[in-house]
């Protein structure tokens, strides 16, 4: 591991400086759990300052509705309290579903509100009268961590966020550049393809994260708005490319070595896209576009098949050298917090955004979390353990946290190791540390050993979430006062009803939730057929851009879900396949209207065969193999389009034939990859 930086360094300090103040003011003000201030300064503490402040912003929100909720709640269910456990259980599974459907950083105000009801209501159910004054408490010592947090964090060494963005992005440009070179060769499938695949997916999801807390680093409307429409060209570069190689392949294999115009064009335009970052796209664009239109076969050649091959690869590296020209464009625009930007790649699909959810995968989710809770709550209350509400409250910040994630087992008992490093270094401070010491500035001096350390993992992507689970429940189980007064059974009684909680509630989430990131790949892979099932009906523009816009991003989803392997038949290659038939069929739906009733009822028999095909995958639940028949259908339809070229090259409709014949191409090659026409 490498050393930490200068400003891993800063972080660290400036953490643990909060968290001290923190907890000096909590001493100061003789709040009743002053170790939640400092608990909740690591837990919002970001090294940049815009994710600080989001954080902090939504915690406290969140305290705020779990606090009232408590207040509300405990009162009139007191007596019943497994009914109070129920209803518990109903406002977590609700807020849970809330926060997995929340895209941006606001879903940690519902993440919070989910777990916060359990940990104030739980522990004052054994005195239910003094709960407006265990609410006001906890949210004034959370509330103290935040302020301190984000005071501190925004005053002393402030580092910003866009240039994190930056960073991003460029790795994001390196593997979609990789990737291209690989698709500009007629590779499709394979380890390499694969991989960048899957990183260039999940680039543009932690891209789509970070632009949501970019608005609170002071950065100005115009840059915000320009990432947004860089994180939009990011996912359509995917689909464009895997179309490209598809074609590529096809015409690679239909007729080898005849296009050695093309495999310099494709050569030269490798290595454009491989230019330095900093080096102005449109220098070369437009002699790139030049010699395509060179390239592209007139109206009246477009009567074979490898002729349409060329002319549809033509069209997609046309579209490609556009969109790469915006994406470095809005880089460059973004780094240097300025400038003008014209856009190249215009089309009727961008413009709309359009988050999918699987909302049967977020309400199990959500139901077992409330679930889970429920269960711990009503096995605590029948066996009268009076630290019980300790294992219910820390179970469910476990299984809250981690509700949203396909397999969540291993991330909750990765939690409940480092809550057991958290016991066990409280444990050694308490009775072995701190009686030796206990004014203020030993305790600053003695915890220095653990937070700082603790602090310079946290800015670490493999580490962050360690260290930040261990400086959490480290600072909860010491518990510490402003008078010493540790009791070795109370703290471990306490404490290990913590742990004990942990580990039931990954018990029990195990065996609810079975279903793994397989399952939740099949079940998008479905909900992508629905979606080609209604690309091929008739659609208003605004459906067919939420529709487009909906693919788009469940493709993103689904990419980093499904591991790389050498499979030409891979998932992910199969996904982007029904993305593109979908868009083809909406290109072929839109040109229908004027297109002439003989070609017009070709195009239909062709979406029908679309629309049965994918009907019978989603009955099946399974891949099923392709009828023949639609081959022949598309091959009917091509033949038809050519003969139309042949016979009139100059007809006014040409154009939109040309569009048309692309879309046929495009369905033939996605429904029979590597097979030639019939």
């Amino acid at each position: 591991m490498n050393l930490p930086s200068l400003r891993d360094w800063i972080f660290s300090l400036k953490t643990f400086a909060a968290g001290m103040l923190a907890l000096y003011i909590a001493f100061y003000f003789d709040l009743p759990r002053p170790y939640w201030a400092l608990a909740s300064v690591y837990i919002v503490s970001n090294p940049f300052v815009g994710a600080t402040r989001s954080k902090a912003l939504y915690r406290v929100f969140g305290t705020v509705l779990g606090a009232l909720a408590s207040v509300l709640l405990v009162p009139p269910f007191a007596e019943t309290p497994y009914l109070l456990s129920a209803v518990i259980a109903l406002w977590t599974g609700l807020f849970v579903y809330i926060s997995i459907s929340t895209r941006t950083a606001r879903s940690y105000v519902f993440l919070l509100a989910s777990y916060s009801l359990s940990v104030i209501a739980l522990p004052a159910l054994s005195n239910p009268l003094s709960i407006f004054d265990v609410a006001v408490a906890r949210t004034e010592e959370i509330t103290l961590g935040i302020v301190c947090a984000s005071i501190v964090g925004s005053v002393v060494f402030p580092s910003r966020l866009a240039p994190t963005l930056i960073e991003r992005t460029d790795s994001w440009f390196h593997e979609t550049a990789l990737y291209m070179r690989e698709s500009l060769a007629g590779r499709v499938g394979g380890l390499v393809v694969s991989a960048s695949r899957q990183k260039m997916a999940s680039g543009v999801r932690g891209f789509e994260f970070l632009l949501s807390q970019l608005a609170y680093d002071h950065v100005s409307p115009a840059i915000l708005a320009r990432s947004e429409e860089l994180q939009g060209r990011m996912q359509l570069i995917l689909p464009i490319t895997s179309s490209l190689a598809d074609i590529l392949a096809a015409a690679l294999k239909a007729a080898p070595g005849v296009h050695a115009d093309l495999d310099e064009l494709l050569r030269d335009i490798g290595a454009w896209m491989d230019a330095p970052l900093s080096d102005d796209p449109e220098r070369d664009a437009p002699r790139l576009r030049a010699r395509i239109a060179q390239l592209d076969p007139a109206h009246g050649e477009l009567t074979n098949w490898q002729a349409a091959l060329l002319s549809s690869a033509l069209a997609r590296l046309r579209q490609l050298i556009d969109l790469w020209v915006d994406c470095k464009t809005l880089r460059r625009t973004v780094v240097q917090a300025g400038g003008k930007w014209r856009p190249r790649f215009r089309h009727w699909r961008i413009g709309t955004r359009h988050a999918f959810l699987d909302r049967g995968l977020a309400l199990f989710s959500a139901s077992s979390a409330g679930l889970v809770i429920f269960v711990s709550s009503c096995l605590w209350i029948a066996s009268g353990w009076q630290d019980g509400a300790a294992a219910v409250s820390l179970g469910a910040i476990g299984v809250c946290f981690f509700a949203a994630l396909d397999e969540p087992v291993p991330m909750m008992i990765t939690f409940l190791k480092c809550a057991t490093t958290g016991v066990v270094i409280s444990a050694f401070y308490l009775f072995v540390v701190l009686p030796s010491g206990q004014d203020f500035g030993m305790l600053v001096i003695f915890f220095s050993f653990v937070f700082v350390p603790l602090g310079l993992l946290m800015p670490r992507p493999k580490w962050a979430l360690i260290s930040t689970l261990v400086a959490l429940t480290t600072a909860t189980f010491l518990g510490i006062d402003s008078a010493y007064d540790a009791n070795f059974l109370t703290f471990m009684n306490g404490n290990l009803a913590g742990l004990a909680g942990v580990l039931f509630a990954s018990v029990m989430t195990g065996v609810i939730r079975p279903f793994g990131t397989d399952a939740a790949a099949a079940r998008l892979t479905r909900s992508s057929w629905r979606d080609v099932v209604l690309s091929t009906s008739t659609l208003s523009l605004d459906q067919q851009r939420d529709l487009n816009a909906r693919m788009l991003d469940r493709l993103m989803q689904l990419i980093p879900r499904v591991a790389p392997s050498e499979d030409h038949k891979h998932a992910s290659t199969e996904s982007l396949r029904d993305m593109r038939i979908a868009l083809n069929s909406l290109d072929l739906r839109r040109a229908s209207a004027k297109l002439p009733l003989e070609l017009t009822a070709l195009l239909d028999r062709v979406l029908d065969g679309v629309r049965s095909y994918y009907e019978a995958c989603l009955e099946s639940g399974a891949r099923v193999a392709v009828p023949p028949t639609l081959a022949a259908d598309v091959d009917a339809a091509v033949t038809r389009l050519m003969a139309d070229f042949a016979a009139d090259p100059g007809a006014p409709g040409n154009k939109l034939r040309r569009g048309a014949l692309h879309a046929f191409v495009g369905c033939r090659l996605s429904l029979f990859p590597g097979a030639t026409p019939l």
